[in-house]
């Protein structure tokens, strides 16, 4: 049964940063475009960042342009989500994304999902 796994979350100060995890098991994932979202507590999902199957394209939400920075190792079936300068406003559950198709991915819509880790900017 394919599965992802979010791990790296906890809490930080403001201008820290935090490495995001998603390993993936029980699926062709190198094939997929992998992605990570996020929820904020009242808020709806929103999208984050994602990157092409073999790690060459890359895109990310206007909000975290510059400071994060998403990679895979598709050997290890994992993508990662480097956070820089982090704000309170990051704090959210990141959950990581995987499926075939880039646009339904980016619309929320995608195949497969993570459980979530929770990341927590102080102030």
């Amino acid at each position: 049964q394919a599965q992802l796994r979010e791990s790296g979350g906890g809490l930080v100060q403001a201008g820290g940063s935090l490495r995001l995890s998603c390993a993936a098991s029980g699926g062709t994932f190198s094939s997929y475009t992998m992605g990570w979202f996020r929820q904020a507590s009242g808020k709806e999902r929103e999208f984050v960042a994602r990157i092409s199957a073999g790690g060459g394209v890359t895109r990310y939400a206007d909000s975290v342009k510059g400071r994060f920075t998403i990679s895979r190792d598709n050997k290890l079936n994992t993508v990662y989500l480097q956070m820089n300068s982090l704000e309170p406003e990051d704090t959210a559950v990141y959950y990581c994304a995987a499926g075939p198709s880039t646009y339904y991915l980016e619309q929320g819509r995608s195949q497969y999902w993570g459980q979530g880790t929770q990341v927590t900017v102080s102030s």
